[in-house]
């Protein structure tokens, strides 16, 4: 695939992410507000989170706007500088991290605050949304990816 066709794929997949969250999570809380059966495992709850991951950096909207740009910018410039090395299947997981952070960044913008609905029953863990698990995924897919990479380097 060519430098163009990588940049524009990239582009699409990551509008697409962008598209599912927002309109998943806009279904999601509007759901909240009926009364869902007990679950064991799941709970669809409304947290408004004005922090980072399990609400570091509580109140600091500025600063975590301000990463979320560098962040964004730092990982696109990255990619398209060095797109030529990336295969399609690790620009998947690139656009769907780019779009967990700008998903993110948009509802810090807009509503001053992330919106978390997931909350797990079986777990103490904090409660999420639709972006937080695509950075996360995301995340780990592509760690997965570079040490697969230094691995079979290594090798030859």
């Amino acid at each position: 695939m060519q430098k163009a066709s990588k940049i524009t794929y990239l582009l699409i997949t990551t509008v697409f992410f962008i598209i599912f969250d927002i309109f998943f999570s806009g279904l999601i809380i509007n759901s909240v507000r009926f009364t869902m059966p007990e679950n064991p495992l799941l709970d669809l709850i409304y947290v408004q989170n004005t922090g980072a991951a399990f609400s570091i950096l509580e109140n600091s909207k500025l600063f975590l706007i301000g990463f979320s740009i560098f962040a964004i910018a730092g990982i696109l410039s990255y990619c398209i500088i060095n797109i030529k090395r990336y295969s399609v299947f690790t620009l998947y997981w690139i656009s769907m991290l780019l779009a967990g952070i700008f998903c993110n960044l948009y509802e810090r913008i807009a509503f001053g605050y992330v919106r978390d609905f997931f909350k797990l029953n079986f777990v103490n863990f904090p409660v999420f949304n639709i972006s937080d698990i695509f950075i996360n995924i995301s995340v780990f897919a592509i760690v997965v990816i570079i040490i697969k990479n230094n691995y079979i380097t290594k090798r030859q």
